[in-house]
């Protein structure tokens, strides 16, 4: 088995001018090598939803995308301050957004839920006052 292809990306934390630019990439370089749209659909909202996580909650942090022969993995690797509760932030709408972060449109409480959603496995590691991370894959 040949290596993955392997994307790296710096998620800069609060800058909402860049925020979602990784997930752009990552898109864009799907489908120049190929991957079905509707694997690119799925990778790209992961991606994103994970990617704006960071942005808010945990002051950036690094995002890879690997893809392999019949598989595309995301993982997102971050220093902020964990998550206290896993159960809950995978319910739909709970958000520990700041209101001024919501009054940008960001913060809606769908993140976790939707990486869950669109992937075909997703597995969170956090210690809180350490960092987050999350890996999630996608099967073709």
């Amino acid at each position: 088995m040949s290596e993955p292809l392997k994307f790296r990306f710096d998620v800069q934390g609060g800058n909402f001018t860049s925020a979602g630019q990784a997930s752009v990439l990552v898109k864009k370089n799907l489908r120049q090598i190929g991957l079905p749209p509707e694997i690119i659909r799925r990778v790209s909202i992961a991606m994103y939803e994970g990617e704006i996580n960071m942005v808010i909650h945990a002051g950036g942090g690094v995002a890879e995308v690997l893809v392999f022969e019949d598989k595309v993995e995301i993982v997102l690797d971050d220093k902020g301050p964990g998550i206290p509760n896993i159960e809950l932030a995978m319910k739909e709408g709970f958000s520990t957004a700041p209101d001024n972060i919501r009054s940008l449109g960001f913060g809606a409480g769908m993140g976790l839920p939707n990486m869950k959603r669109y992937t075909d496995s997703m597995n969170i590691e956090t210690e809180l006052g350490k960092g987050t991370k999350i890996t999630m894959v996608v099967n073709f």
